[in-house]
Order: structure tokens, then C-alpha cells, then sequence
């Protein structure tokens, strides 16, 4: 699945979702919201109506070229994280993707929820919301208490307060630190 593109379900924490397409789109990357369903609509878990640019079932199942800056990002939030998961569509375009040498990204609920759906996870360090950690430590991953982590190509954020750095995050890995330091900069993050 080619491009950067954050995945939408009924349910998903809003913060999660815009902040990091705020945080890519600042840095002038081009950035897809995807709906994992049919509807012209989204609603988020606290009731904000988005409409998508683009739907899972749009996407091609071709994987070859996908490269490490190609992102799926994965909001959580309830049941958003929980409606990710449960979509077989979207966690084999998942595995397919990420077998082909792309990154994933997930914050929240969904490391725990969606990317623990992948079948070998020795050894990446995570992040997540607390309680959603123990599918990923059974697999072999190492939980570290951050506000995001990369480790390869998977990115994690631990929960909406930490949308912006978790957005900063996916920014380093796809454009390198130095656009990443500009946004943090045009965001005032470190001014008191």
C-alpha cells in the first residue's frame, strides 16, 4: 500500500488521527484518511464527523515497490481501535504491506489491538495505552514507557496526549529529523 495513510473506523480518538495528519501534512507530506468502511462518513469517538479521502476497499492488493517511507497509521481510540481489528481486509493489506518493507504505525489502543496481529514481533520495542501491552509482550515485544517509540519500521505511540510526538515520530522516519525539528519548531513544543 503505497503512500502514508491513516485508516479511520467508527470510534477513533480524534486527537489521534488529526494531530498526526496535521503534524505530516505541516511538513508538506501527502497524507490519505481512509475509511475501512463504505460510508461517506466517519464518526469519531467523540462524535466529530470526518469524510474520508479515499476507501480501503480503493486500495490495489500490489505491494511491490512498497518501501520503508510507505506508513500505514493506525488511531486508537473505542471501538475504533477494536473496528481496525476486526476488519480482515485491512490486517492482511497489513501483513502484505509490511512483508513488502513497509512501516506501520499505531498509537493507543491499536498497537495492542492491530498490530499484534502480525506474526513475529520478537524483539520490537513498543509503546501503548496502559492494559493494552500483554498480545504484544506474548508475542516476544518489549513494552518501553515513552510518549512514542520507533523500532524498525514500526512506529508507536502510547496515547492521545502524545498524538503530537507520535506524529513527530512517523515525520522522522519519513523526511528524516531535520523536518521534523522544523515542525516541532513551527508548533512552539518547546517555548514556555
Amino acid at each position: 500500500m503505497k503512500g502514508i495513510n491513516i485508516f479511520l473506523a467508527d470510534g477513533f480518538e480524534d486527537i489521534e488521527a488529526l494531530a498526526v495528519n496535521d503534524v505530516l501534512r505541516r511538513a508538506g507530506l501527502d497524507v490519505c484518511l481512509v475509511s475501512i468502511g463504505e460510508d461517506p462518513f466517519v464518526v469519531s469517538s467523540h462524535g466529530v464527523t470526518v469524510g474520508p479521502e479515499a476507501y480501503l476497499a480503493d486500495f490495489d492488493e500490489d505491494h511491490s515497490g512498497t518501501c520503508p517511507e510507505d506508513v500505514m497509521i493506525f488511531p486508537g481510540g473505542m471501538p475504533g481501535s477494536k473496528n481496525l481489528a476486526g476488519c480482515e481486509a485491512l490486517i492482511r493489506a497489513m501483513r502484505e504491506h509490511y512483508a513488502a518493507g513497509g512501516s506501520l504505525a499505531a498509537i493507543c489502543a491499536a498497537p495492542g489491538l492491530v498490530i499484534s496481529q502480525l506474526e513475529d514481533l520478537a524483539g520490537v520495542e513498543f509503546t501503548c495505552f496502559d492494559g493494552f501491552q500483554d498480545a504484544l509482550i506474548a508475542k516476544g515485544a518489549k513494552f518501553v514507557n515513552a510518549p512514542a517509540v520507533k523500532s524498525g519500521r514500526i512506529i508507536t505511540g502510547r496515547s492521545a496526549g502524545h498524538a503530537v510526538a507520535f506524529g513527530l515520530e512517523i515525520l522522522k522516519a519519513v523526511k528524516g529529523p531535520e523536518a521534523a525539528e522544523k515542525v516541532r519548531y513551527a508548533l512552539l513544543l518547546d517555548t514556555k
